[in-house]
């Protein structure tokens, strides 16, 4: 190995958790925090909760409010366009989709 290259190593490094757990590890950095451990993981603990890291689940859920909204505006002018279409002959694209 390269001497002066590699970065300190702590053999006893504090990690400390959001819900006030600590426990010692061998890292690069003297102390770690971290949000979520094995003593309040959902996984670990049974719970049933939404572990959220700045607000995903909630984008998320608002991505599919604002998707269902589009579906249900443009599904209306759908609607419409195959009612007109209704009386006339399907076009070649049509056939060959399968419409």
């Amino acid at each position: 190995m390269k001497a002066d290259i590699h970065p300190t190593y702590f053999a006893e490094a504090v990690v400390t958790c959001s819900c006030g757990n600590t426990f010692n590890t061998g890292s690069t950095r003297e102390t770690i925090r971290v949000e979520v451990c094995h003593q309040c993981h959902p996984l670990y603990t049974g719970e049933k909760r939404y572990v959220d890291t700045m607000g995903q689940v909630d984008r998320f859920q608002k991505k599919q409010k604002i998707a269902e909204e589009y579906k249900k505006q443009f599904s209306s002018k759908k609607d419409k366009k195959n009612e007109k279409q209704q009386g006339q002959p399907k076009s070649l694209r049509d056939l060959l989709m399968g419409n």
